[in-house]
């Protein structure tokens, strides 16, 4: 059959808003049979690398899957835990404390979960699931705070494919991107400046986002805009002059130019020009990962150090923190409006009852 039902359908079911949360992905296991897996559905998603498909398959399959595998385990294993990977553990952690808050106030009638765009658990059988619990309704928020089409779209496409093979599909709502959302920016900068309480300011405030081909914004994408956005709303809220923060991208891969500045470069650069302390923030990043804890934590710190540098910090990723699951509540709370009888205005009060609490 073409199209398919979910398990275990009735017509009587009661029916239910699903909200899901996605992310990236990341492997099973600190293995070198994980990373390869998972490198070849990340690696050969169209959305992901944009270039002629049979001539990126040689390249993919018999160059990157052959030696990129093993030094990325090797990576993988110094931030692993005894809870796994730390981007599925903080997003898991993130999807239950937003169900806790939206489920005491509106029930059972809500249903969240979460998933990842590559590897486990998969986007299809996580809405699969969903559906089979009643979801009629189904919110999408991937955790991209800035649009790309590598990332945010990709994930669009991945859930598009699943649904094209349902007979009643739900009715869907998708969040594109939230850069400018005032409560996101003001976790972000209660976020710095509780950093700042504990540790002090240093001399330059580095906003380090993950990088994507400088062609990608010459044919249109707007990531590279909303990256800037964020770093100037951030900085507004702080009252930063123009010379006490700036804003680098990270992560870049192959050959070919990446948007910049780059921030391995920039870090290199920074002590010859006198900065001799830097704290770095990564506000593309909802829940740290590899790209956070080992490039950012580790291997630019030490390309600071060694370039004359006195002294680095990294400001982690908002993870499950309060203050974030509150911005991320009342933003979904916003987007169900007409689902469910939400109360945003009082949402509202109890948001800023927090931020105010941990300013």
């Amino acid at each position: 059959m073409k199209y398919r039902n979910s398990e275990g359908f009735s017509h009587q079911q009661t029916d239910k808003v699903g909200v899901l949360v996605t992310n990236l992905g990341t492997p099973d296991a600190p293995t070198k049979g994980a990373l390869k897996r998972y490198l070849k559905e990340f690696l050969s998603d169209p959305r992901v690398v944009e270039v002629p498909r049979l001539l990126w398959w040689f390249v993919l399959n018999l160059v990157i899957l052959n030696f990129r595998p093993a030094r990325s385990a090797a990576a993988y294993k110094t931030v692993w835990t005894d809870r796994g990977s730390p981007l599925l553990f903080h997003t898991r952690d993130q999807a239950d404390a937003i169900r806790s808050e939206l489920q005491q106030r509106w029930g059972q009638s809500v249903e969240v979960d979460f998933a990842m765009r590559y590897g486990n658990p998969g986007i299809d059988k996580t809405v699969e699931a969903m559906l089979q619990r009643g979801v009629r309704k189904l919110l999408v928020l991937p955790l991209y705070p800035q649009y790309c089409a590598s990332t945010t779209a990709s994930t669009f496409d991945k859930l598009s494919q699943y649904l094209q093979s349902k007979r009643w599909m739900p009715e869907l709502r998708f969040v594109t991107q939230y850069c400018d959302d005032k409560n996101y920016i003001q976790a972000l900068a209660n976020k710095i400046r509780a950093h700042w309480q504990e540790h002090g300011r240093a001399d330059k405030l580095v906003f380090s986002y993950h990088g994507i081909p400088q062609r990608y914004l010459r044919n249109g994408d707007p990531y590279h805009c909303q990256c800037f956005k964020t770093t100037r709303l951030v900085a507004e809220n702080l009252g930063l002059t123009q010379d006490q923060y700036l804003t680098s991208f990270q992560s870049r891969f192959g050959r070919e130019e990446w948007l910049k500045p780059y921030t391995d470069a920039t870090l290199k650069a920074l002590p010859a020009e006198g900065v001799s302390s830097v704290q770095v923030v990564c506000p593309g990043f909802s829940a740290d990962c590899l790209e956070t804890i080992e490039e950012i934590g580790v291997e630019n710190r030490d390309y600071f150090l060694e370039a004359g540098g006195q002294r680095y910090e990294y400001i982690a990723a908002l993870n499950a923190d309060d203050e974030h699951i509150a911005a991320l509540v009342d933003l979904i709370n916003r987007q169900m409006t007409g689902w469910l009888p939400v109360a945003v205005e009082e949402h509202r009060d109890d948001l800023a009852k927090k931020q105010g609490a941990s300013v």
